[in-house]
């Protein structure tokens, strides 16, 4: 099961109604990349679940995992923070066993062969690595 703490489904809640509130849900997914080997992804679904996806509702929000990010997600939980530094969703990840600094990129001890893209290397979240500046 991934959970939402009640802050990160209103903030989800807000951000699908400023944007047409014909949203399904959120999609949490683990793709290979990042510094430590795998790193989180999170979008605003508009396509419904597929039969293969795992779907938990928190506080009239449906998250969607997808079988495979699900193994490393298990029991995760998923907050937001609003401060002004270091501000987002923020994943809770208890089979993250080694994690950057930023905290987009986690290895849970279980891939096989993930290879960290390392910061600077193009391997993360748009921006070239993982961008934490952490090392």
């Amino acid at each position: 099961m991934v959970t939402l703490s009640e802050k990160a489904a209103s903030e989800l809640k807000s951000i699908m109604d400023q944007n047409g509130g014909t949203f399904v849900g959120v999609r949490v997914f683990v793709a290979g990349g990042g510094c430590s080997g795998l790193q989180y992804g999170m979008q605003i679904a508009d396509e419904p679940p597929t039969a293969e996806d795992l779907v938990f509702e928190h506080d009239g929000v449906k998250v969607i995992v997808d079988n495979q990010s699900h193994q490393h997600l298990e029991g995760a939980s998923i907050d937001f923070d609003d401060s002004l530094q270091g501000g987002g969703f923020k994943i809770n990840n208890p089979n993250a066993v080694k994690s950057c600094g930023c905290g987009n990129s986690f290895s849970s001890g279980e891939e096989e062969g993930a290879q960290g893209g390392g910061c600077g290397s193009g391997g993360g979240g748009g921006g070239g690595g993982c961008g934490c500046g952490g090392h």
